[in-house]
C-alpha cells in the first residue's frame, strides 16, 4: 500500500515534466514564428525563406504531436 502514493507522485512529475517540454517547444514555435514573419524578406533575398517555414512547419507538427500524446497517455491512465 506504500508504493501508491510513490506511484501517484510519480505520475504527476512526469506529466508535469512532459507539459514543461512541450511548453517549451510551443515557445519554439512562436520564437521561429516570429524570426520568420520579421525576417520574411531578408531570407527571401538569400532563398531561405521556404527551408525556415518548413522547418516551423515541422515543429509545430512536433509540438502538436506531443500534446497528442501527452493527452492520450492521461486518458489511458499511463502518466
Amino acid at each position: 500500500m506504500q508504493d501508491e502514493p510513490s506511484t501517484n507522485q510519480q505520475k504527476i512529475a512526469k506529466r508535469i515534466a512532459l507539459i514543461i517540454v512541450n511548453l517549451f517547444c510551443y515557445g519554439l514555435v512562436i520564437y521561429f514564428g516570429k524570426y520568420v514573419i520579421e525576417n520574411g524578406s531578408g531570407l527571401r533575398e538569400i532563398n531561405e525563406f521556404g527551408k525556415w517555414v518548413f522547418m516551423l512547419f515541422c515543429l509545430l507538427l512536433a509540438s502538436l504531436y506531443g500534446s497528442f500524446r501527452i493527452v492520450t497517455w492521461i486518458r489511458e491512465g499511463k502518466i
